[in-house]
């Protein structure tokens, strides 16, 4: 049999070629290759091409490489090749021949799909999930599912804050405010509450993930679009310095890229706050939590490679994302005794229906046990689970296969946000727990290990952590909680 293509890539053993038919992968070793394209084995060094988001590309990763080389014990070298552009070379030694290269070129999120889609890259940099149109184009281009955790690895958290300059005396932003005033509909300061006075609006570049995921969550949500008097800026720290410099500026950058701004907390019409912070983002009720993924297409990787994405998941990796200033993905506990400001907006808040005693049985429940920050929500008015939520059940069956959860009983509690009856919600919370249950189950194989017990309870609305008259204060509520014994 002849087969005719042009080579797609060569890991060490599989030949992916590119023909009339689709993409094929040969065993190298079992064919004869003829052409200018055929790759030698004995000189082959795999490469690994990232293309995408600086916010991923300028630190994080190659931090993580670093700490991957050093881990494992790998002499690792960086070479220089142009603005947004690097390759790190990692070797047995200082002096030996390279066993990987991870090339990037840093762009956005939308050009580094570009490359993915048109085989230019072999993993996207993107500080956003992909939309639906994108994972089918992905599916088109036979890249396999996007959005499948074992294809998109988050790889650590963000976030998206609105800044001040330190002079204004506020805390906090309504973000139904924020969008308004992004989205060109309030433009003085009067309207919020603050001495007359123009706002002056600051972001980074609007291709990028990190602002295009703030126009579609936040202003295109609320029914606008940004507004033309945006002063748009090359970088996150350009944000900052020219916040930071005038009073009547507002401007909104990732999750500790404030410079000598303030940041400020988002708030809803209830007046309850969420700040931006380690806790906050690890479970979401930080409600403008950005993702970080690696988007891999489905094929073969060399063994290095394979051995990197499986380190990412390791502890020692969520300790090179902390050092790297960024939100890791392991779990913190938090104890009942640090729920006193949820439980107190619960008594004030609860209605005829979340009686005293439903309350009492709540705690009673909770009490002996820690929060986990691993938390499950799902995507709005969907019983599928949103990008971090499935990657914290991966995490999670990580963790239970490791035996950190042996001898111990694993809680999952469905809360529901506060529309309709309380029946009702209350049943959707247990469905949600249960649905949550079955995911771990099947990342687990099928079944859980012997030692440890997975239980689900439902408590509706009796924990609200959002304003429900927003509409990210619900989906805030609409949450699966993780308790672990102590």
């Amino acid at each position: 049999m002849t087969v005719s293509g042009r080579v797609l890539g060569f890991d060490g053993r599989y030949l992916r070629l590119g023909t009339e038919s689709g993409e094929v992968t040969l065993d190298y070793a079992a064919v004869t290759c003829e052409g200018e394209a055929c790759p030698d084995p004995e000189t082959f060094v795999p490469e690994l091409r990232l293309s995408g988001a600086p916010r991923l590309g300028e630190v994080l990763l190659p931090a993580l490489i670093e700490g991957f080389a050093f881990a494992e014990g790998y002499a690792v070298s960086r070479d220089e090749e142009g603005p947004g552009r690097f390759t790190y070379v990692l070797s047995e030694t200082p002096e030996g021949p390279p066993v990987q290269r991870f090339s990037f070129r840093l762009t956005t999120t939308d050009e580094g799909l570009e490359d993915l889609l048109t085989e230019k890259a072999d993993v996207l940099l993107a500080v956003r999930e992909l939309r639906a149109d994108e994972q089918e184009a992905a599916q088109v281009a036979g890249l396999g599912d996007l959005g499948a955790p074992e294809q998109a690895r988050i790889v650590a958290l963000d976030g998206l804050v609105p800044i001040v300059s330190p002079g204004r005396e506020r805390e906090a932003i309504d973000l139904t405010d924020l969008a308004r005033v992004f989205g060109g509909e309030i433009d003085d300061w009067s309207d919020l509450g603050d001495a007359p006075g123009p706002v002056r609006l600051h972001l980074g570049d609007p291709m990028g993930g990190e602002m295009q995921g703030f126009a579609e969550r936040v202003v295109r949500a609320a029914g606008l679009e940004l507004s033309a008097d945006i002063v748009v800026h090359p970088s996150p720290r350009s944000v900052a310095a020219a916040v930071a410099a005038d009073p009547a500026a507002l401007g909104i950058v990732p999750y500790q890229s404030y410079g000598n701004a303030r940041p400020l907390a988002v708030s809803g019409r209830c007046g309850r706050q969420a700040e931006a912070d380690l806790l906050s983002l690890k479970t979401e009720d930080y409600p403008l939590t950005l993702p970080l993924f690696l988007y891999l297409p489905r094929r073969r990787l060399p063994d290095v490679t394979t051995e990197f994405l499986a380190w990412l998941r390791t502890e020692r990796a969520q300790f090179v994302v902390r050092r790297a200033g960024f939100v890791d993905l392991g779990a913190e506990p938090i104890g009942i005794d640090a729920q006193g400001q949820r439980l107190a907006a619960a008594i004030l808040e609860a209605g005829e229906e979340v009686s005293l005693g439903t309350l009492q049985a709540m705690v009673r429940r909770l009490a002996g046990r820690d929060r986990l920050s691993t938390t499950f929500r799902f995507e709005e008015g969907e019983t599928r689970l949103d990008a971090q939520s499935r990657s914290n059940v991966y995490q999670l069956a990580r963790g239970i296969r490791d035996g950190r959860h042996d001898g111990k009983v694993l809680l999952l509690a469905g809360f529901s946000d506060g529309r309709g009856p309380a029946l009702a919600n209350r049943a959707l919370a247990a469905a949600r727990a249960e649905a949550v249950q079955q995911e771990l189950v099947t990342a687990l194989g099928g079944s859980l290990p012997e030692g440890v017990r997975v239980r689900t309870v439902a408590f509706g609305e009796a924990l609200p952590m959002g304003c429900d008259d927003t509409g990210w204060g619900r989906q805030i509520n609409r949450r699966v909680e993780l308790w672990v014994e102590r």
